[in-house]
């Protein structure tokens, strides 16, 4: 099925020069797209502090999970199985989960568990949804590379969640008296 989902989505590719630089850039580049805007969050508005470093320790979180994840678990992308059409050279490394994917799902989740900051979270999470779809279209990703990466952000983001109140919103403090 994974193979079927990924005949589909990466079928598309190489037909429109267009549509494959506008998923090209959303595949390589919408992790920095978050960044930046944390980075604005952070900077500009200063009462989402706090919110900015959970989201901040929940992609950390993912991330080390993802690293975890792959020291136990190889899977080809689909180029080295020559699979699909490749729009983006990538090394021949395993590709699930996404490191894309968990860091672009964990800072949506993070968000989505601020009142504050709901809409913001809801909108991240479409965005990661795109950003997922466009690593799939353009061959570096499986789509179970995708779910994978959303598994360990709602894991990462759980554990934030839980450990905030007794652990992080401490280290917060200290953090942001910098």
């Amino acid at each position: 099925m994974d193979m079927a989902l990924f005949e589909i989505f990466n079928g598309f590719a190489g037909k429109n020069h267009v549509i494959d630089v506008v998923a090209m850039l959303i595949a390589e580049y919408f992790p920095y797209v978050f960044s930046l805007i944390l980075a604005y969050l952070w900077l500009f508005k200063s009462r989402w502090r706090e919110r900015v470093l959970f989201a901040g320790y929940a992609a950390i979180i993912g991330l080390a999970a993802n690293l975890l994840i792959t020291l136990v678990y190889f899977h080809p992308r689909p180029f080295m199985m020559h699979a699909g059409t490749l729009l983006i050279p990538h090394a021949s490394e395993t590709s699930f989960p996404s490191d894309h994917g968990t860091l672009m799902c964990s800072v949506a989740f993070m968000l989505l568990t601020s009142h504050e900051l709901r809409s913001s979270g809801a909108t991240f999470v479409a965005l990661s949804c795109i950003g997922g779809f466009a690593r799939v279209y353009c061959g570096l990703h499986f789509p179970l590379d995708i779910y994978g990466s959303l598994l360990v952000a709602v894991c990462s983001t759980a554990v934030v969640y839980v450990l905030a109140p007794r652990l992080l919103m401490p280290f917060n403090r200290l953090v942001m008296a910098f």
